[in-house]
């Protein structure tokens, strides 16, 4: 396993499912972690479950949808550690309909959380980095932000996006020793996931190759991977974790 000692990561939606994976995998390799979301309970739950491992972990409720609590969330969490060299951009939520009937409300929300709240949060953590010369930037994208998805005009878009911010934020920060990648799950098991019938599951499983739905810890392991020296020469890149659904 990559070794993180020394680093401090911020993980958004840290609460629960891939963010709370991820925030558990980086803690676990060493890094001392800032949990972020909205729900303070359950970030006490994580924070918690870290420490009764050994790790550090302190909790920030940060909306990702407000640009106030964005911003002071970052100050109250660099205040706290001094600086963030890991920042992992998971935070997202959904709101799906076909394109004639998604409304102005449902869209703007959408984009605000999953695109608009992860450039701002970058925007402010990025001055650390900058300092120390040494960063690492990850977004938690989606298949859907490659192939589209009926249904959800508004997230695929949402997530198409991320990948063109990750690829801006390589080529302009690269010189400063940051790096910025993307990772994109395909079908994982999380509360979001779990709102699908059985049809529905049985129709997405054909899709895969490997024939099994992600987890979590799936995804957690790429996002390590990425934090780590070990990855120090890959910028750029968008990282899928699917299990062969889609092969770009």
């Amino acid at each position: 396993m990559p070794s993180l000692e020394g680093r401090t990561a911020l993980v958004t939606g840290a609460s629960q499912g891939i963010g709370r994976a991820c925030a558990l995998a980086l803690a676990s390799a060493g890094a001392r972690v800032a949990l972020a979301a909205r729900n303070e309970a359950k970030l006490a739950e994580v924070a918690a479950e870290i420490a009764a491992s050994g790790g550090t972990a302190q909790a920030f409720a940060i909306d990702i949808a407000s640009e106030d609590s964005i911003k002071a969330g970052a100050k109250a969490a660099i205040g706290q550690f001094g600086s963030i060299q890991i920042l992992v951009n998971n935070a997202g939520i959904t709101k799906d309909g076909l394109m004639l009937r998604i409304k102005r409300a449902d869209w703007d929300a959408v984009l605000s959380t999953n695109l608009t709240g992860t450039f701002l949060l970058t925007q402010a953590m990025l001055s650390p980095m900058l300092k120390t010369r040494w960063g690492r930037i990850i977004n938690i994208t989606s298949v859907v932000g490659e192939t589209g998805q009926a249904g959800q005009a508004n997230y695929a878009a949402s997530k198409a996006g991320l990948i063109g911010l990750t690829k801006s934020l390589a080529r302009e920060l690269a010189s400063r020793g940051i790096t910025a990648n993307a990772v994109a799950p395909g079908y994982i098991e999380t509360a979001m996931t779990a709102v699908l019938d059985e049809k529905q599951r049985e129709a997405m499983l054909t899709q895969i190759p490997l024939a099994r739905a992600g987890t979590d810890q799936d995804v957690a392991n790429a996002v390590r991977f990425l934090a780590s020296d070990e990855a120090a020469y890959i910028t750029g890149h968008v990282l899928d974790v699917n299990g062969g659904m889609y092969m770009g």
